[in-house]
């Protein structure tokens, strides 16, 4: 290859000088997924679905110094798309996943500018205890919670004034000598004559105690000019090859006419990783108790951080999820999986993909691949 020039399976191509680096990324993960009650007269389904672990993606990412500042330069462009059919995952938005640029320094922290991750999913928070698939250590990178399906709906708690990612971001993230990272967001609303509207912020906090990690978040957001405001807490154990993850999460909304929604949701789950062994193992459940929330014209239980102005009804109820999956890893970028839930819907909780049935059962296979 030509001098600077690098390949790593599993991290991409590189260009990379004394003064910086950039890559070039991707990863492509497809499901095959069998669905009970896929319409409304019970029948089931096996086809492609949205990858159950990961999006599909492709991305650039780089770093270059500052001078003698101490500081670099990072960006990231991250793009995802739908392995069905090759679209773009959001219609129009070609990075949908990352599009900012940023300062870092151990001494500084790390500065981050545009769309990214709300801060609350990142593994400076509740991505290390939200689902047992992501990093069980807090890291300053962006990451934690896998695609979401009927067993990943944790992560819109977590989420802002516009779903699981930030537009407009400020994201400022600091590890500390004590083992304490600390995490803080701030969503440009972007709406004339009003600052708030539109607008999130975020504070996390976490602490890396080696076989014990804890972690929290509390975030505020102003959806269409009503507040919503969740918090979390949780964390995880490890003990030789077995993790065990939990977490709390509070998620309150204004509704205008439709009065205050409360919800009340909790996860417990955990992962055996054999040492020396090919395989790993997940089990878990989590339990979304939603109070007087909003619900859209099919009756279906809104999101949290959902635009509510539109309700006309809600509903009280919840949905629990217990689910189970194995993936053997042929090396460090490409493994097989099974997967498999079942959702258990109550009360007046309904969503729209069990069309009017308080139950689904689902089982996946897929491959997923790094370069």
């Amino acid at each position: 290859m030509p001098e600077g020039v690098s390949f790593e399976r599993g991290k991409g191509l590189s260009y990379a000088t004394p003064q910086g680096s950039v890559s070039l990324y991707g990863l492509i993960d497809v499901t095959y997924v069998h669905t009970n009650n896929a319409d409304k007269d019970g029948n089931s389904v096996t086809s492609p679905r949205v990858a159950w672990f990961s999006g599909n993606r492709w991305g650039l990412t780089g770093r270059r110094a500052m001078g003698d500042s101490g500081l670099d330069t990072i960006f990231k462009l991250e793009s995802e798309f739908e392995s069905q059919t090759g679209s773009d995952d959001t219609p129009g938005v070609t990075f949908n996943r990352d599009a900012w640029v940023g300062v870092q320094s151990d001494a500084f922290g790390k500065l981050t500018l545009g769309r990214q991750n709300a801060i609350a999913r990142d593994p400076i928070s509740s991505g290390i205890y939200g689902d047992p698939y992501g990093p069980a250590a807090p890291t300053l990178e962006e990451g934690g919670y896998t695609n979401n399906n009927n067993f990943k709906q944790l992560v819109f708690y977590a989420g802002s004034a516009t779903g699981t990612r930030l537009d407009n971001g400020v994201v400022y993230k600091k590890k500390f000598d004590n083992d304490l990272y600390l995490g803080a967001a701030y969503q440009f609303g972007g709406v004339p004559g009003s600052f708030s509207q539109g607008s999130t912020e975020t504070l996390t906090l976490a602490y890396a105690g080696g076989a014990y990690n804890l972690a929290g978040f509390a975030t505020s957001a102003n959806v269409d000019g009503r507040t919503n405001r969740s918090y979390s807490v949780g964390g995880n154990y490890t003990i030789g090859p077995v993790r065990l993850n939990a977490g709390y999460y509070h998620y309150t909304a204004e509704q205008g006419l439709l009065g205050s929604r409360t919800d009340n949701a909790y996860t417990v789950s955990a992962k055996l990783a054999p040492k020396g062994s090919k395989f790993d193992y997940q089990l878990g459940y989590q339990n979304m108790k939603a109070d007087n929330a909003a619900v859209n014209a099919g009756g279906n239980v809104l999101n949290a951080f959902s635009n509510t102005s539109l309700a006309t009804a809600t509903a009280t109820g919840s949905r629990g999820t217990v689910y189970g999956s194995t993936f053997y890893h042929f090396d460090n970028i490409t493994e097989v999986y099974l997967a498999t839930d079942y959702l258990r819907l109550r009360d007046g909780y309904k969503v729209a993909n069990t069309h009017g049935f308080g139950s689904q059962w689902e089982f996946g296979v897929g491959l997923r691949t790094r370069f």
